[in-house]
């Protein structure tokens, strides 16, 4: 295989690139509020946040009379959309690797498996929609992670190739949409992991601790 120089950064969004734990949590503790459910704490649904809101309310549901799961996943849809970007941050650390990338010329972008309808709202927010080479979105392509053609439509739109990439995530189905791809991948520990998830099997070339680690792991 031809060996590619390091072109691009490329980041999953929720619990890899922005802390959107906190307004995710409140908006589902918002609408287990409406449908008459007891609230959760962050720490027991942080960890499930990366498989999506339908994921979170299944493991929120406690009372045996249990109201109307699809309901609830509109609803909580509709007001999270509503609500952003009232705590979600980039990780501490993660504003100096994108400015770190940014200095050596390298580009960056996002491939999340977060909808258009909320990923773009988000980023913007933020303001980092302009500073992004590409951002690929959970509806933005037939497919959506774990398959890899995600991580292909962020290499047309940068314009580099595969192999010329790096993908960070905090889940397994990150690593397997970037090692099918034919990039370097590099797992978040720092994110939504769960307590029985075994990130050293998941393939990845490194794992990280900490969003500045990054840098150190790219520079060696």
């Amino acid at each position: 295989m031809t060996a590619y120089p390091l072109q691009c950064v490329l980041f999953d969004l929720d619990g890899t690139l922005v802390d959107t734990a906190p307004d995710l949590i409140a908006c589902l503790n918002h609408t287990l509020q409406v449908f008459g459910q007891p609230p959760v704490v962050a720490e027991m649904i942080r960890p499930f946040i990366s498989y999506g809101a339908m994921v979170m309310i299944e493991h929120s549901l406690q009372n045996a009379d249990k109201p109307d799961k699809s309901a609830m996943l509109q609803y909580m849809l509709d007001y999270y959309q509503q609500n952003i970007a009232v705590h979600s941050r980039l990780f501490d650390g993660m504003d100096v690797v994108l400015q770190q990338l940014e200095q050596a010329g390298l580009k960056w972008g996002v491939v999340t498996n977060k909808h258009q309808r909320f990923s773009l709202p988000l980023l913007a927010a933020l303001q980092l929609d302009q500073r992004a080479a590409c951002i690929v979105s959970g509806d933005s392509t037939p497919f959506s992670k774990p398959h890899p053609e995600p991580m292909f439509a962020a290499c047309r739109q940068v314009g580099v190739a595969p192999e010329a990439c790096l993908y960070l995530g905090d889940a397994a189905h990150d690593m397997a949409a970037g090692r099918q791809a034919g990039m370097r991948v590099v797992t978040a520990l720092y994110g939504y992991l769960k307590q029985d998830d075994t990130p050293e099997n998941w393939g990845a070339d490194a794992l990280i601790s900490h969003p500045e680690h990054l840098l150190q792991w790219i520079q060696n």
